[in-house]
């Protein structure tokens, strides 16, 4: 008999479902007897004992549908020692529902803040493997995140649109794309879908060498300038602040987000009109990509594999085209960032790109 707990926890993305599939499928075909718990709403769901016997129905018909089944919130980690408003210790709540059904894994899917989690069971004794979710493919250890491509097809999608409507009225058009603290997301979707110019939160932006890059343009006659922006682009003059003082500046921001600040300043200086489009909480949804449901079926069959040798501990991530166990206790906590001076960056700069820089 194997007992395994499962959990989705943080921001959805499209391919969850597709994931939980694939871990099921490979422990079903393996194991005579297997129970899977469902704990709904991520950690929460563990901490107060929220949780149902799931079916070989549930995973049945789940590959190509986004969200979660089981739903999911965020349970910050900084917050995960400090008891809730009833007093009740978290930690503890968790490790006791874990014994109460005697798992032998809990399968937690998720991303950073998650995996900070994750390995704090791992590292209170519970056997735990983790699966990296996120859109921002910002998880250190693995080449990619289910989610990620997902989200591109639908950024790009977004910019593609972006471009008729631009040539056709000779405008500058922002589109913000979701990302705060890594720019991989903006990167992959702003070459794909043909941005003229592209902001990440790794490389300070010069607002004059993001004019002087529109200014290139018409002056090569092309009318029309598109910009990718994600959510956590930085000035260079914010860039030398104090995390308190941009903390700060932040909150009394007077625009909706940056790309509307970004607007407001290159309007300015040129003097015309500059429209912002963002896609939002679409770029998490609708159904998983064929490349993100065959990222999810091999990184669901490796983490039964592990199960089926009982080597816990580990997230199950990607590297150079095969599937990999990862000490948790190497990556949880590490963001993998955009390198400024990488390749691709050098590349598109090639190309003619622009990162304001």
């Amino acid at each position: 008999m194997k007992r395994i707990g499962m959990l989705t926890s943080g921001g959805d993305c499209q391919a969850l479902n597709a994931a939980m599939r694939g871990v099921v499928k490979g422990l079903s075909k393996n194991v005579e007897d297997l129970e899977v718990y469902g704990f709904y709403e991520g950690y929460k769901g563990l901490i107060y004992g929220n949780y149902r016997l799931l079916t070989g129905s549930d995973f049945s018909g789940i590959l190509t549908k986004g969200g979660t089944i089981l739903g999911t919130s965020r349970q910050p980690f900084k917050l995960m020692r400090v008891p809730d408003e009833k007093g009740l210790d978290k930690v503890e709540a968790m490790k006791q529902t874990y014994y109460k059904l005697r798992l032998d894994c809990l399968v937690i899917l998720g991303g950073n803040g998650t995996q900070k989690t994750a390995n704090l069971l791992r590292e209170e004794g519970l056997n735990i493997i983790h699966l990296p979710k996120t859109i921002d493919n910002d998880i250190y250890g693995t080449d990619v995140t289910f989610g990620f491509q997902s989200a591109i097809d639908i950024a790009t999608d977004a910019i593609d649109c972006i471009h008729t409507t631009a040539a056709s009225h000779n405008r500058v058009f922002i589109v913000e794309v979701m990302g705060h603290k890594v720019g991989w997301l903006t990167l992959y979707a702003g070459i794909a879908g043909g941005a003229d110019i592209i902001l990440l939160p790794e490389i300070p932006y010069d607002i004059n060498k993001v004019v002087s890059a529109i200014a290139g343009r018409n002056k090569a006659g092309k009318g029309f300038t598109i910009l990718a922006v994600a959510e956590g682009a930085i000035s260079k003059e914010d860039a030398k602040l104090s995390k308190k003082d941009l903390k700060e500046k932040m909150k009394n921001r007077k625009y909706p987000s940056v790309s509307y600040e970004v607007a407001a300043r290159i309007e300015e200086k040129i003097g015309s009109e500059v429209r912002v489009t963002v896609p939002g909480h679409t770029q998490r949804g609708g159904s998983p990509c064929p490349y993100d449901r065959v990222l999810c079926t091999r990184l669901g069959a490796a983490a039964a594999n592990l199960i089926l040798k009982e080597d816990y501990g580990y997230m199950v991530g990607m590297v150079n085209g095969n599937t990999k166990k990862v000490p948790l206790a190497d990556v949880a906590g590490k963001l993998k960032m955009v390198e400024p001076n990488s390749k691709i960056i050098k590349e598109a700069k090639l190309i003619g790109i622009s990162f304001g820089d």
